[in-house]
């Protein structure tokens, strides 16, 4: 046996402090009487406590691809009446909504739309080191752009944690009509406007996620993104109230709302991470989940304890991420080493990711949806990452449902997207279709790639491993910025 004298004290190290930011995320919470929605009680319980509860008769609408939401997007907000409210990461004025001749701008719909009803839009201010994108002056160029000449009301919210933002990405309409979900209005950092089948265009690719929800849950987006709206602006807003509705599921608003940044939530609000880690606990076959990073050791330790004494024969832990996120690479590969050794060579974990492709060609696509669906039962989705900046530190917003029904239906809809294969060939028993064509297919191409051969397939194994980047400097950066 040969002892490796690297990865051993770096592991060790990686451990550590991981711990640290651990403990110090458990006093910080304990702090502020929010312990339980870090460590809820292992109760059954698959709702988060507190309010918003869950709500009953909503209809939602899963889109999947930019080429999915931004026609819809764009449809209801001409056919608004009343009220158009925008809470975004970052737009950009000029982002075409529709591609045809002449393209459908944002800026020029929103402008449209605002000479009949009101129009808001409340963004973050942008990062104050110009380090970081998107600037402040950059985003106050994107305002400035947006409301010349036009009935837009527009304002920046600076009120943030040091090094973390207002990540999440909402629009209401009517206070009738919700998308929320990872998908933003801009080209900053890539074209959100993807298909599922994700042709190489010789550029990055995108892969993405957002919902469109009808019913009683509305009120409580447009309650979260009205009780910004005034906290910045001042402006007291009518909040909707909660009416009965007429879908047939249930759905909860869950949300981060860092603590002392607004007066409305003086303790903080931390519910994504309490309804992922329900879910989590809960999951006796299927955990499938798609994110643009996987840095929290929260979840991945709910995992890792769950691959080393699997709940039952057939349970798998199935994670779709990107080829090379944009920051904390060494965060996530360190987190897939952790589960890599977990799975001890049992073949219950696999992480993959895609790329474009087109004949002989092929292209990076930037996987950013953020999807949990758990045993078929449990789904979310919404802008939340599965890291600190978006459980204790970004503003945030995802909804829950444990619609049946509809959490396999959009697991097999993006399965069948991925894998390329028509839905009723994939409806099997879930680990025999990651067994028999997620794993062969994704490991075939990484070897095609490794061999400098053209690609046959979207779907790529994305390798877990332990080198002394990914599992030492990835909990640093971790201890350093998610504090």
């Amino acid at each position: 046996m040969t002892l490796d004298l690297i990865g051993v004290p770096d592991r060790i190290a990686g451990t550590a402090i991981e711990r640290l930011t651990s403990a110090h995320h458990a006093r910080r919470l304990g702090k502020l009487g929010r312990s339980g929605q870090r460590t809820p009680p292992d109760d059954g319980r698959l709702w988060a406590v507190g309010d918003p509860p869950p709500r009953a008769g909503n209809m939602l609408d899963v889109l999947i691809e930019g080429a999915a939401y931004f026609p819809v997007l764009e449809r209801a907000i001409r056919d608004a009446r009343r009220s158009v409210l925008i809470a975004g990461w970052c737009i950009t004025p000029e982002f075409a909504l529709a591609r045809g001749e002449p393209p459908v701008l944002l800026r020029e719909l929103l402008a449209e739309a605002a000479e009949s009803v009101d129009v808001r839009v409340l963004l973050w201010a942008g990062a104050p080191v110009p380090l970081f994108t998107p600037s402040r002056s950059s985003v106050r160029t994107a305002r400035d752009q947006l409301v010349r000449g036009t009935r837009i009301q527009a304002v920046l919210d600076s009120t943030e944690r040091p090094m973390h933002c207002h990540h999440e990405k909402v629009v209401v309409v009517d206070d009738e009509v919700a998308f929320v979900g990872g998908i933003d209005l801009t080209d900053l950092g890539g074209d959100r406007y993807d298909t599922p089948a994700h042709p190489a265009r010789g550029r990055m690719g995108w892969h993405d996620v957002t919902s469109r929800v009808r019913g009683p849950a509305v009120a409580d987006v447009s309650a979260h993104v009205t009780e910004r709206w005034q906290a910045v602006t001042g402006e007291r807003l009518e909040v909707p109230a909660v009416e009965p509705g007429s879908g047939d599921v249930d759905l909860q608003i869950v949300r981060t709302v860092p603590e002392k940044l607004y007066d409305f939530a003086p303790c903080g609000d931390f519910r994504i991470i309490e309804a992922y880690v329900r879910a989590l606990r809960s999951a006796q076959h299927l955990v499938y989940l798609e994110n643009q990073f996987l840095w929290s050791p929260e979840i991945a330790n709910i995992l890792a304890g769950k691959l080393s004494r699997p709940p039952t024969d057939e349970f798998r832990v199935l994670i779709m991420l990107p080829g090379k996120p944009n920051t904390g690479e060494d965060d996530t590969r360190g987190q897939l080493g952790l589960l890599a050794e977990a799975d001890g060579g049992q073949g219950r974990f696999l992480a993959t990711t895609i790329r474009g492709r087109s004949g002989n060609t092929s292209d990076r696509v930037y996987v950013h949806a953020k999807v949990g669906i758990v045993d078929d039962c449990w789904l979310t989705l919404g802008s939340a990452n599965l890291n600190a900046h978006s459980f204790y530190n970004d503003t945030e917003v995802n909804l829950v449902t444990c619609d049946t029904s509809l959490a396999r239906d959009t697991r097999l809809r993006l399965w069948a997207a991925h894998l390329e294969r028509n839905i009723d060939q994939i409806t099997g028993d879930p680990s025999t279709v990651i067994d028999e064509l997620w794993r062969p297919i994704a490991a075939e191409q990484r070897e095609r790639r490794n061999r400098g051969e053209p690609m046959t397939h979207n779907l790529i194994e994305l390798r877990a491993t332990s080198r002394r980047s990914e599992r030492l400097l990835g909990p640093i950066q971790a201890l350093l910025v998610d504090g």
